[in-house]
């Protein structure tokens, strides 16, 4: 798939990040300052996690999540399964989804949408398998067909090594090789025709999902 039209987010679907968003944003606003709290007074450090992603057309833009992790934590641009960086706040707040939130904020200014595809960070993104490159050019979402079908973070996981001895394939390279492809996949059905009924479909999909997670 190449770049078109369908990568850009259309006056229907715009109507509908700003009313969503900012809906979502006051209904959302006492689990927020709550959960800041708790992630004040159990982890030093900011309340919001702040990181450069790739936005559309490949530009650059900082998005807004709640921290979940140790603040400062070097380490990789995945977050693995049981990763010693996550404290016990950031991880019912993954698990929930909760850290997403401030990213209504992000929807608000335009630089994501609702659906869409996952957000990458700068370095992954010049690393992206050329066949997948072109996502980079969609505006990133808040949930997507990928963000909805693929959250569990074993996905991320990497084989172990069929023997003891052979070196344990490096993560961000697994996740480059054999997750983006699939990811990029399930994106592009949804890209090449979003729909606002297609869009409210994710919407609802990943409602049902946040409810009764599998």
């Amino acid at each position: 798939m190449s770049t078109t039209e369908s990568t850009r987010v259309s006056r229907a679907r715009r109507a509908l990040d700003v009313v969503v968003a900012a809906v979502a944003l006051v209904l959302s606003a006492p689990v927020v300052v709550a959960a800041a709290v708790a992630i004040r007074t159990t982890s030093p450090g900011p309340v919001l996690f702040r990181q450069e992603r790739v936005g559309a057309g490949g530009r650059p833009f900082t998005i807004l999540k709640l921290r979940t992790m140790t603040s400062g934590g070097e380490g990789l641009d995945i977050t693995m399964g049981r990763d010693p960086r996550v404290t016990r706040v950031g991880a019912l707040l993954r698990r929930t989804s909760l850290d997403e939130l401030p990213q209504l904020l992000n929807v608000l200014r335009g630089e994501m949408t609702l659906v869409g595809p996952r957000p990458e960070t700068v370095a992954l993104a010049r690393r992206y398998p050329s066949g997948c490159r072109w996502v980079l050019e969609a505006t990133p979402g808040l949930t997507g067909p990928a963000q909805i079908r693929m959250r569990d973070s074993r996905v991320l996981e990497p084989p172990l090594a069929a023997v003891s001895s052979a070196p344990a394939p490096d993560p961000e390279t697994w996740y480059l090789e054999h997750v983006v492809p699939r990811r990029v996949d399930l994106d592009a059905g949804y890209l090449c025709a979003p729909s606002l009924s297609r869009t409210v479909a994710l919407l609802l999909e990943t409602a049902v999902y946040l409810l009764h997670p599998q």
